[in-house]
């Protein structure tokens, strides 16, 4: 049963224990590809590590189509909920 992408970023949520930063960063990008497009913002300043790795995950995704951004998310986000369940 695939998920949709609303149902997936409800159960993201909830999952049992955290993911690793990669993973977290993965999901945060598509997400934030699916739902707004290329990033266009500007890039945090080096005294936010955080933020600019959240930035450049996000930026690599730069032309993945939205559409496409939505499905690898739910993917990616089954992948997670079967490795840490909700």
């Amino acid at each position: 049963m695939t998920l949709t992408f609303e149902d997936a970023a409800e159960k993201i949520k909830k999952l049992k224990s955290s993911p690793s930063n990669d993973e977290l960063l993965e999901i945060y990008a598509l997400y934030k590809q699916a739902t707004t497009g290329d990033n266009s913002t500007s890039k945090p300043g080096l005294l936010d590590p955080k933020g600019r790795a959240k930035w450049n995950a996000w930026d690599a995704k730069k032309g993945t189509s939205q559409d496409q951004a939505n499905e690898l998310y739910v993917v990616e986000a089954e992948k997670l909920i079967a490795k840490y369940g909700i």
